[in-house]
């Protein structure tokens, strides 16, 4: 799907995006780039890394990949003065590393949740906090990538709530304080996004995705494309009196099961 934005609405800045050698942070990095933005992404996964800036050089972006874990502080900081060495001060940051697994509570182990924690709740803290001496400001903007578990409890996924759900409250505590250096702080809460590791987890027969797409308000599953759009508006100069707000890419998923048929009635 081709973006709705200007090609040249971010050149010239450089974003810095956690988890970006796959899925919904890798589409996000895809679009900067056919924007006009500078690329850095980060994995802990050397070979994704290299696949993933191969492929944003292919399209013409300038890219670079570094390898570290988000749970490692150290390695953070090192990663973005590496960047800002490269490209300059930091316009953008996303922090998009996640793990997830289905589990009921009484199967989950003290170690099971701790690592979701880390990685999600820990490793956007570590993001966030290692970028300050390496932003542009005022004018940058940190992109927290949360999801509806944050707000709306979900069986088999206690872990990955109680990790969003600090997520959100971080960007949120994030953005009153860092406003007044001129730092943006929001986050993007996607639905069903198809063709991605987390949908083919969560989601994992084409059974259980008609009854999901039956239950949201739009009665569609998502695209990277559609998350990558919100990600382009909350990088760009468009979105600069924006701060501390959650973003629903969910097709009104959040709001409810919509499985009942509500217009019949109407209809003549």
């Amino acid at each position: 799907m081709t973006s709705i934005y200007a090609e040249n609405i971010l050149q010239g800045k450089t974003m810095f995006i956690a988890g970006g050698s796959s899925g919904i942070n890798l589409g996000i990095a895809e679009q900067y780039g056919k924007l006009g933005a500078n690329v850095v992404i980060l994995s802990r996964t050397q070979a994704k890394i290299d696949k993933a800036v191969e492929g944003l050089k292919s399209q013409g972006t300038n890219a670079i990949g570094i390898a570290a874990d988000v749970r490692d502080y150290d390695a953070i900081e090192a990663a973005f003065k590496t960047a800002k060495d490269t490209y300059g001060t930091i316009d953008c940051v996303i922090s998009g590393a996640a793990g997830n697994f289905l589990s009921p509570i009484v199967g989950l182990s003290s170690k099971g949740f701790q690592t979701v924690v880390d990685i999600d709740l820990v490793g956007t803290f570590n993001v966030f906090r290692a970028s300050w001496d390496y932003l542009t400001k005022p004018g940058a903007s940190l992109i927290a990538i949360t999801a509806g578990q944050a707000v709306q409890p979900r069986p088999y996924q206690a872990h990955a709530c109680a990790a969003k759900a600090g997520v959100n409250m971080l960007c949120k505590c994030l953005a009153l304080e860092w406003g007044q250096a001129g730092v943006r702080v929001n986050a993007i809460s996607p639905g069903p996004i198809e063709d991605t590791e987390g949908f083919s987890r969560l989601v994992p027969t084409s059974e259980i995705a008609e009854k999901t797409k039956k239950k949201i308000p739009m009665r569609a599953m998502g695209t990277k494309t559609n998350v990558a759009d919100v990600a382009t508006f909350l990088a760009s100069d468009a979105s600069t009196y924006v701060t501390g707000s959650i973003y629903n890419v969910d097709g009104g998923k959040e709001l409810g099961d919509a499985s009942y048929d509500f217009l019949t009635p109407f209809k003549r």
